[in-house]
């Protein structure tokens, strides 16, 4: 049992240096999620965002889970081997 857990952690692939490309993928799905948080029933509960028509605790849901899609993005385009 150990032994096949091992065997399973070595063959984990590395993950990739950052590159331009790398920075313009989270970039990109940040700001996509940012516009689709425009659509949630509340936008506005919290502290007012000063320049956009969200509050701040909406921006930061919104980039740190755009974040998240743009890291599964990379990590999805690295394993099949396109990035």
């Amino acid at each position: 049992m150990i032994l096949s857990t091992l065997l399973a952690a070595a063959s984990v692939p590395v993950t990739p240096e950052w590159t331009p490309t790398v920075g313009i993928i989270i970039s990109v799905s940040s700001l996509v999620v940012l516009l689709l948080s425009l659509t949630i029933k509340y936008p506005l509960v919290g502290p007012k965002f000063p320049i956009l028509p969200i509050s701040v605790p909406t921006f930061i849901g919104a980039m740190a889970f755009g974040h998240v899609i743009g890291i599964g993005i990379v990590l999805g385009l690295t394993n099949i081997g396109r990035l």
